[in-house]
């Protein structure tokens, strides 16, 4: 292989033009670097619009120096970007993650530059996007031009992420350590128990897909004494890694890929990423593929874990917005509800602690104005808190509503039932 000729953040950068889409990785592929060279170019710049999902790591994209050159349309909103996005200088489009290359592949959203991040190249000249394959397979496919940070500490992935450096129109060096998530932390006794419901529920041959965040850490932790567990998940946590190398997750029961644990993005410590790097018993793969709800379905047993902001008493989910302040996204909860509840055996679930941190049911009678409806009433199966567990499938409105105050916080239930009195009892 010829020798490579990297160039400076500030020189690679000065491809973006003004009036440039730019599409930026995200999770913990996050190009910081990069990000940090565009910003430092916001005097020059204007129009820009930026689109990504989750950002993670050292990125600000609320500094009020740059508001007048960068415009950032959010495909999910995440801390970083989530006060830009409820500004005057951002906005976010709904969307099913599994919808989104679509936006990219047909010119909906057409990309004139992508920022990612990705393992240095081998001997053929293939670099590896590493941590986040998801939506950025299909964004490095149809970007006119594309920026790469390539980092050692990137690992190398199989799947469907592999990318020629013929393709990259700039290669910028930097090492950096990725960004960390531990959930460890956030468990407490509540996440504990509903973490204990989830995992009852969950049988044995079952293909999982854990959603993100301490519920699922916890599901995770106890699920030791399964057997012949699948994955097939949009995300991949440290959380798994005990379950793979004890051979609770051996993937010997699943119809596609069998013998491979199958995953859009990873995020977690760097145990996490060690353990997938060069890891053929793992495959990142486009978000198209991993969340099409005609893939999910085709294994067996999916349960698919996904959590909510609040659930109205008729079975309403909210999971992306507090009213009308966009917290987050639509993401893959409704692909993977949908996927779960087709597949033979499946079981689409949706836990949540019984309040918040203030003492507020999640439980709720209406959900609150503006808030987004993400799962339907109509696809919403099991609901988990640290008060049990019911499957809704079948129940009617009033069936729906009882059950679900009896899985709200006692300090909450009496508001409940006076509301399910005035809603229901017209006479």
């Amino acid at each position: 292989m010829e020798q490579l000729n990297y160039i400076t953040a500030s020189e690679a950068l000065k491809l973006v033009k003004s009036g440039d889409r730019v599409f930026i990785q995200g999770s913990a592929a996050t190009p910081a670097y990069l990000v940090e060279a565009l910003q430092a170019r916001h005097k020059e710049l204007s129009n820009i619009e930026l689109v990504s999902i989750t950002m993670l790591g050292a990125v600000n994209f609320d500094k009020p120096e740059h508001r007048k050159s960068f415009f950032f349309n959010s495909l999910f909103v995440s801390a970083p970007t989530r006060h830009v996005a409820n500004s005057d200088d951002g906005d976010y489009v709904p969307i099913f993650l599994s919808e989104i290359p679509q936006l990219f592949r047909r010119n909906i959203m057409p990309l004139d530059v992508a920022l990612v991040q990705v393992s240095p190249p081998d001997e053929h000249g293939y670099c590896s996007l590493g941590t986040s394959v998801d939506i950025t397979r299909a964004a490095v496919d149809t970007a006119k031009l594309l920026i790469a940070q390539v980092n050692p500490r990137m690992p190398r992935t199989h799947g469907d992420g592999f990318l020629h450096i013929s393709r990259i129109n700039a290669l910028v060096w930097h090492e950096s350590e990725l960004p960390v998530l531990d959930y460890t932390a956030a468990s407490n006794a509540i996440t504990e128990k509903v973490g204990k419901h989830v995992a009852e529920l969950i049988e044995d041959g079952a293909t999982l897909q854990p959603g993100i965040g301490s519920i699922p850490d916890q599901v995770l932790k106890n699920l030791t004494g399964h057997r012949d567990l699948g994955l097939h998940t949009e995300m991949f946590s440290d959380g798994i890694i005990p379950l793979i190398e004890s051979g609770v997750i051996n993937n010997s029961r699943k119809k596609l890929n069998p013998g491979r644990s199958v995953t859009a993005f990873l995020a977690g410590t760097r145990k996490l990423y060690d353990f997938v790097d060069d890891n053929p018993g793992i495959r990142v793969m486009d978000i198209s593929y991993v969340n099409d709800t005609s893939i999910i379905r085709q294994n067996p047993k999916v349960t698919a874990i996904n959590s909510a902001i609040e659930i109205d008493l008729t079975g309403q989910v909210c999971a992306d917005s507090i009213g009308t302040y966009q917290y987050s996204g639509v993401g893959g909860q409704m692909d993977f509800i949908r996927g779960a509840s087709l597949s033979k055996g499946g079981k689409p679930i949706i836990a949540l602690p019984s309040q918040t941190s203030k003492g507020l049911s999640r439980i709720v009678n209406f959900l609150k104005s503006g808030g987004g409806v993400v799962t339907t009433r109509s696809h919403v199966h099991w609901v988990v808190t640290e008060y049990g567990a019911v499957d809704l499938f079948g129940k009617n409105l009033k069936q729906r509503a009882r059950a679900l105050i009896d899985l709200a916080h006692p300090d909450n239930r009496e508001d409940l039932e006076r509301a399910y009195f005035e809603r229901f009892n017209k006479e």
